[in-house]
């Protein structure tokens, strides 16, 4: 009996992807457009299993995508205001072709645009969910925020970013979520807890900008126009859980304040309103005031399966937290102009201190260099002129590793002109058998609340101690030398006597010792046996990987111990110039 011909790549795999080219005939789109509203709806290619089934036999590259996402995008009403756009370009070209500029002008009255509101909507069906994703939108948007007014990217977008960056760092620092900060080479990376989601972005260093040839700035200004409109969602939310109001507004006895200090000098109050934002030292204004009330405690009841062991824990946690938040409160900074003012400015308030500079380096300074209320001074010069007493002049480092730490560090390893200690990355947590440097080590010692200054005692007495043992040896060695020589001729009378046969050797039986087993030793030994034979009982492939977690393993260990001997080598090196240098000194 026949049956029906089955023809090849008319099912399975083959039918669930399409080609990019296909999918753009399909949507009747020009490449950048497509690609531009693959972007918005979230829409990525696939990488086939079976690429030659797909392919129909052929081994051409080719960009796929999953069938039933172009579909899904046949619906999309932007598609139609795309098209919309297209019709626009074209009429406008030919009326400035014609010179009718009234044409010109009632086209461009009519501009179609579109708005990108359903899209969030659809890709981030909950509020967390939108968190969750902010990350790149938060990089993203401080990226665009630092950029040239040049023709790379419209001004329109640049000033939307750094709108909407200033009041993401408003609102952190009014809800105090920041947790981490890390110092690298590409710019600074902050980590803040938002309603329980960590979230972490990086921002740029303020330098000058230069635009690479090999980017494409279309794509990621298309990223950009989505990211922008997903961070005025989020932050509209948020201000109004701290209720707030949003946009932001500056709290009015605060923004009497700034202008009394600056006066009329700066610029007009429509134009110095971003600024007075983006300069991070003022509070904000609620929508209904707070009320002072007495704190009550709460009842705490345990969840269901939780012991009360896991709920002491919970405990001391929630009050770290709480200490940490409040890490800088009762101190009043005052920033040099020769540090970054914007950073410094948001960790210091994000954890409860005061902070200002020189109201001739930008809009506002609350307080002046010559308020007896400072507490810190923050320095990054090799020496400062005139100091005041009583005040601390630190390097702009000590700010960022006492967050880190959660508690504010000895000061003395700040002072201007001396050589910083490691910044170590508050990212990265060690496991058991990994390398941990020294500095981590003492960190964690301040934090258990021990103090490694001693210990750092004990190490230059056990310097001292080594020289002058180093002293003693020389003795030493040349009384080693003398009684050598003894001992040589001790021996040779010896072995003279004995060839004469005089006198014979003393030979004793001494009464034999009872051993003991050592129980530790023999558990040690049984474990290790069980141990082999359960390794020659399993199978072929559970053998495979348990021999590559080993392998992993061992390899974890030797990294371990060569960066230990690598630090070894380098703090002995160190130790030897120190010598030479005192010897040097005493000569």
């Amino acid at each position: 009996m026949g049956g029906l011909e089955k023809k090849k790549y008319e099912r399975g795999a083959a039918t669930n992807y399409i080609t990019r080219n296909r999918a753009r005939k399909k949507l009747q789109l020009s490449l950048p457009d497509f690609r531009r509203l693959c972007i918005l709806k979230g829409i990525y290619p696939h990488e086939p299993k079976h690429k030659k089934k797909v392919n129909k036999g052929s081994t051409a590259p080719r960009t796929f995508y999953l069938l039933k996402d172009i579909k899904f995008l046949l619906h999309e009403p932007i598609v139609n205001k795309f098209r919309e756009y297209k019709v626009f370009v074209r009429k406008l070209r030919k009326a400035y072709g014609k010179s009718e500029w009234s044409t010109v002008d009632r086209l461009k009255d009519n501009k179609p645009t579109y708005k990108l509101d359903h899209i969030v909507k659809e890709r981030y069906p909950t509020f967390v969910d939108a968190l969750r994703d902010l990350d790149d939108a938060l990089s993203m948007c401080f990226l665009f925020s630092t950029f040239p007014r040049t023709g790379k990217c419209h001004v329109q977008t640049i000033q939307l970013c750094r709108r909407l960056a200033v009041e993401f760092l408003n609102y952190v620092i009014a809800s105090r979520s920041l947790r981490k900060v890390f110092l690298s080479i590409k710019g600074i990376y902050y980590q803040a807890e938002v309603l329980g989601q960590p979230i972490t972005w990086i921002t740029p260093y303020t330098f000058a900008h230069d635009h690479p040839t090999d980017v494409d700035y279309r794509v990621m200004a298309t990223f950009t126009e989505f990211y922008t409109t997903l961070l005025g969602f989020v932050n509209f939310r948020l201000y109004h859980s701290l209720n707030l109001h949003y946009p932001p507004k500056i709290d009015g006895q605060a923004d009497v304040e700034l202008k009394l200090a600056e006066g009329k000098e700066y610029a007009m109050d429509s134009e110095s309103y971003l600024e007075k934002l983006s300069a991070l030292s003022a509070s904000l204004a609620r929508v209904v005031a707070p009320t002072h009330e007495d704190e009550v405690e709460m009842d705490e009841f345990p969840v269901e399966g939780e012991t009360a062991e896991q709920m002491d824990m919970k405990k001391k946690e929630q009050e770290a937290l709480e200490k940490h938040k409040k890490l800088f409160e009762g101190l009043r900074f005052f920033l040099n102009r020769e540090v970054p003012r914007e950073p410094l400015a948001f960790i210091i308030r994000c954890f409860g201190g005061q902070v200002s500079w020189d109201k001739s380096l930008c809009i506002g300074a609350t307080y002046d260099v010559t308020d007896p209320s400072i507490t810190h001074q923050i320095v990054d010069r090799p020496r400062v002129e005139q100091q005041v007493v009583g005040r601390y002049y630190l390097q702009p480092q000590w700010v960022f590793d006492s967050v880190n730490a959660k508690l504010c560090l000895p000061v003395a390893d700040y002072f201007p002109g001396v050589l910083l200690p490691p910044h170590l990355s508050p990212f990265v947590t060690e496991q058991e058998g990994d390398y941990i440097p020294p500095e981590k080590l003492k960190l964690l010692a301040m934090q258990r609340g021990e103090n490694p200054g001693e210990e750092s005692e004990e190490e230059e007495d056990e310097e001292e101690e080594e020289e002058e043992d180093d002293n003693d040896k020389e003795e030493e060695e040349e009384e080693e030398n003398e009684s050598e020589k003894e001992e040589e001729m001790k021996l040779e009378k010896m072995e003279e006597q004995k060839a004469q046969g005089n006198k014979t050797l003393p030979v004793r039986v001494t009464a034999g010792k009872l051993r003991l087993e050592d129980k530790q030793r023999l558990e040690q030994e049984q474990q290790s046996e069980e141990k082999r034979l359960a390794i020659m009982m399993m199978k072929k492939r559970e053998k495979y990987l348990y021999k590559k977690i080993m392998f992993g393993k061992k390899r974890k260990v030797r990294e371990a111990n060569k960066l230990a001997a690598k630090r070894k080598a380098h703090d002995s090196a160190l130790k030897e110039e120190k010598k030479k240098s005192k010897k040097a000194r005493r000569a």
